[in-house]
């Protein structure tokens, strides 16, 4: 590994406003390989696109445990972006990772307080794995560096750089949805959780109702108070809370779709539907998708549209696992997998399977032209904080004769795709409708539904979200702040995101942050 001693600058006590660099951490750090290529989704695209126009580095874990306590970070440089990785030990990723994090944290966040685990051990785990990497990531700041943390994985990581001195801007955003305040109190710690984002600049939210339900937690904890529009003051200070709705490159994604029609594996899934209709859905094996309920829908759908049947109508499920090592992952994947048997075993025929389930990942390219032939795509999460496959879906479709999204309420693409059919995925019967409604859709109305959604892609593009969130962090839309409660920190003059290029998308988007 390249030694990081010109990397490591002592921590200013007040920022210098000029010629900082852009540092992103997030749980998972896409590392180029040795070829030079790195696995990166949309997302990992736009950042690097980010990091390249401005210098800077990625920082965060590098997925390896190690058994050294004291654990340094390595580094891989790419053209002006180093990409800087911490091992960690393997109680480290049992407390922090398996347990924090994913226990705690992601199914409170999304509604789940039944399959939640309050660890006093795992809390303990999740804030001393957050300190260990701010106290390695100070070392390698400089004075007019502006910092972008991701996700749940880090939320108190800005109170441990301000407690080592710290003064540059840093802002967060939360990928995932953050909850109303009677179901956020129930986060182990929950004061200092809250007390945690009073450290950061700026919060971004996928939604606006998140972003509303944040505030409320402030309000109703008696923590702080809502100010100017989008400003929120709290625990001394004051900082900027707003919804910044993350997107995808819509074009590069319709002209990946339109290539991948002559993808070996998209070649060989459309002969085998032999001409029949295909519904698609593509998870990540999570409870929070509300697969099992999919499944049950696509068989309602066929027992009550007896000719749906006969006309073989299929169904692709997708779904690679994740998570084996938590035991609800592993109970989620015995599920689906009875409810894909009896559904298959109740309502096929020696010469077809109604629902074709595939337990592992695949290719960008494989993704975009299975998406393109798909008469319908099925995104029914119980909860999500945007849901970018449903984005990808109506960006993958042919013009003349597009698809139908049908799209969960619970997802927060659906106060985007308002054009999509919108149902609630746990009224198995009214799903089972709005699959019937696609297939019979007439050709007129997709094209309309479709326009409409691709116009509001277009014009939220995953640049255009890259580079809103970061005009917010470096505070260039901060004119009225002189009078805030605490020092301002550094500002980084963003040019225009750099247009993504074709050898770095490699993989799933959702891969991008090590969800």
């Amino acid at each position: 590994m390249v030694n990081l001693d010109l990397l490591y600058k002592p921590v200013s006590l007040k920022p210098d406003r000029s010629n900082g660099r852009l540092i992103v951490v997030s749980n998972r750090v896409p590392v180029p390989t040795a070829s030079g290529a790195p696995a990166a989704g949309g997302l990992a695209v736009a950042l690097q696109s980010a990091l390249r126009s401005k210098g800077g580095i990625w920082f965060g874990w590098s997925g390896k445990a190690s058994q050294e306590a004291d654990r340094e970070p390595q580094l891989r440089t790419l053209g002006s972006i180093s990409f800087a990785v911490c091992d960690l030990t393997r109680r480290d990723i049992e407390e922090y990772y398996h347990g924090f994090a994913n226990q705690a944290l992601w199914p409170i966040c999304h509604y789940r307080l039944d399959l939640a685990r309050l660890s006093e051990r795992d809390a303990a785990g999740y804030f001393r794995v957050n300190e260990f990497f701010a106290r390695r990531l100070a070392k390698m700041l400089r004075p007019g560096d502006v910092i972008w943390i991701h996700d749940y994985h880090f939320i108190p990581m800005a109170a441990f750089l301000r407690q080592l001195g710290v003064q540059n801007r840093i802002g967060y955003f939360h990928h995932i949805p953050w909850p109303s305040p009677d179901t956020a109190s129930a986060m182990p710690h929950y004061d200092r959780i809250l007390r945690s984002f009073s450290s950061y600049d700026v919060v971004g939210f996928q939604t606006e109702p998140d972003a509303d339900n944040f505030r409320d937690c402030l309000i109703e904890s008696g923590a702080g108070r809502a100010v100017d529009g989008n400003w929120c003051e709290a625990y001394g200070r004051k900082f900027q809370v707003d919804a910044f709705p993350i997107s995808i490159d819509a074009e590069a994604f319709a002209l990946e779709a339109r290539l991948a029609e002559r993808n070996t594996l998209v070649r060989r899934m459309r002969a085998s539907l032999e001409g029949r209709a295909m519904i698609i859905g593509v998870d990540r094996l999570d409870y929070s998708k509300g697969i099992k309920h999919r499944i049950e829908a696509f068989g309602a759908f066929l027992e009550r549209y007896p000719e749906a049947a006969k006309a073989r109508v299929t169904m692709l499920q997708i779904t690679p696992k994740s998570r084996s090592e938590v035991p609800e992952y592993a109970n989620i994947q015995n599920e689906v997998a009875e409810e894909v048997g009896h559904l298959n075993g109740k309502l096929g025929d020696i010469d077809w399977t109604p629902l074709r389930y595939i337990n592992k990942a695949m290719s960008q390219s494989a993704l975009a032209g299975l998406y393109r032939m798909a008469r319908i795509g099925l995104v029914t999460p119980l909860r999500d904080g945007m849901n970018l496959v449903a984005k990808e879906y109506v960006a993958a479709q042919s013009p003349d004769d597009p698809g139908v999204l049908v799209l969960s309420q619970f997802a927060g693409a659906a106060r985007e795709l308002k054009s999509a059919l919108i149902v609630n995925p746990y009224d198995i019967g009214a799903t089972a409708a709005a699959i019937a409604r696609a297939i019979e859709m007439p050709l007129e109305e997709r094209q309309d539904r479709w326009r409409d959604m691709m116009a509001t892609l277009r014009d939220n593009s995953i640049d255009h979200w890259t580079a809103n969130c970061l005009q917010a962090i470096s505070g260039e839309s901060e004119a009225d702040l002189e009078g805030s409660l605490h020092p301002a920190g550094s500002i980084i003059r963003s040019g225009a995101i750099a247009k993504s290029e074709p050898w770095l998308a490699a993989s799933p988007i959702w891969t991008s942050l090590g969800y």
